[in-house]
């Protein structure tokens, strides 16, 4: 399940990741600043696991708030640039691969999930929830944050679709360098679809650039834990 060419993309990509949230764009800005107010309130005292931590952006926003986080990220090059941050003595980071998880179950009180499921092939979304709710407490919720797909421009374009229908997209670093990545997009309605049969939505936001979500795990008889 693991795309070494992602990772290949990400890892070289880590010094300069951190462009997309800055970029002049106000209503975009906008988006995250909200998210973010939302998700300091979200992880307020509790013992939260982060799986592609990336350069630590949400880490950052966390760790204002949280009791502890364990930052997690298959890239070296990601967890160097996390660790620039203000962290505030409350991160731990491990270097895992989030399909081979290295964490016990039932562990944390809350899960992260930044910017990786447009990334997940849809085959293995299960393989994914099951994952997140083995290493949740029982009741406890997951973020997930991602992208909406842009209005327009070169970004827009997809390169192929597979049998599966994941999407593959050009992508551009700055010495030139091209990769070929996976890159999903969902709408709100099929995001429902996704989510339903494994969790409780508890809040579901889709906006113009970013779609954010709160889910909680449903036991065999359907009801929320």
């Amino acid at each position: 399940m693991t795309d070494h060419k992602l990772i290949d993309y990400y890892r070289a990509r880590a010094s300069e990741y951190e462009q997309i949230y800055y970029r002049d764009v106000p209503d975009r800005r906008k988006e995250i600043d909200e998210e973010a107010d939302h998700l300091r309130q979200l992880v307020k005292d509790r013992h939260v696991l982060e799986l592609a931590c990336g350069t630590g952006y949400w880490t950052e926003i966390m760790a204002e708030t949280a009791a502890s986080i364990v930052a997690s990220d298959v890239s070296p090059e990601m967890i160097a640039e996390a660790k620039k941050k203000n962290l505030r003595g409350k991160v731990s980071f491990v270097r895992s691969d989030l399909n081979r998880s290295a964490f016990a179950k039932d562990t944390f009180d809350f899960i992260a999930l930044g910017f990786w499921f447009s990334h997940h092939p849809r085959q293995h979304h299960g393989a994914l929830f099951g994952t997140l709710l083995a290493l949740l407490k029982e009741g406890c919720p997951a973020w997930l944050i991602d992208n909406n797909p842009p209005a327009e421009g070169p970004a827009v374009e997809s390169v192929h679709t597979d049998k599966h229908g994941n999407n593959f997209k050009h992508r551009f670093l700055d010495n030139g360098a091209e990769h070929t990545i996976l890159k999903n997009y969902f709408t709100k309605d099929q995001l429902c679809s996704i989510f339903t049969p494994h969790f409780q939505i508890e809040r579901l936001t889709h906006n113009k650039y970013y779609w954010s979500a709160v889910l909680s795990g449903i036991n065999a008889t359907g009801a929320s834990t």
